[in-house]
């Protein structure tokens, strides 16, 4: 998927990218349920394994105010439970 600023995935509106890596890219988005400010991963290539094992040990050991829920857009979501059956 490619992100530009200005793009919208499900309720999420893209603002700016934040930074780039490996296994993919963050981006600023405003969350436009709840009007605030989050971050987005975008993956490059078969990294879902590594950023699963990484989204339950954020989940798992961080418990604080600024940390937010790893959530998956439906239309994400919905993609990717298709490839896994």
């Amino acid at each position: 998927m490619l992100l530009t600023s200005g793009s919208v995935v499900g309720p999420y509106e893209i603002l700016s990218p934040l930074g780039a890596g490996n296994m993919g890219d963050v981006w600023k988005a405003r969350d436009t349920r709840l009007n605030r400010i989050v971050a987005i991963k975008t993956l490059k290539g078969p990294h879902t394994g590594r950023f699963e094992q990484e989204a339950r040990a954020i989940a798992t050991h961080y418990v604080a105010r600024h940390i937010m829920r790893v959530t998956c857009p439906e239309s994400l979501c919905a993609r990717r439970s298709k490839k896994d059956t």
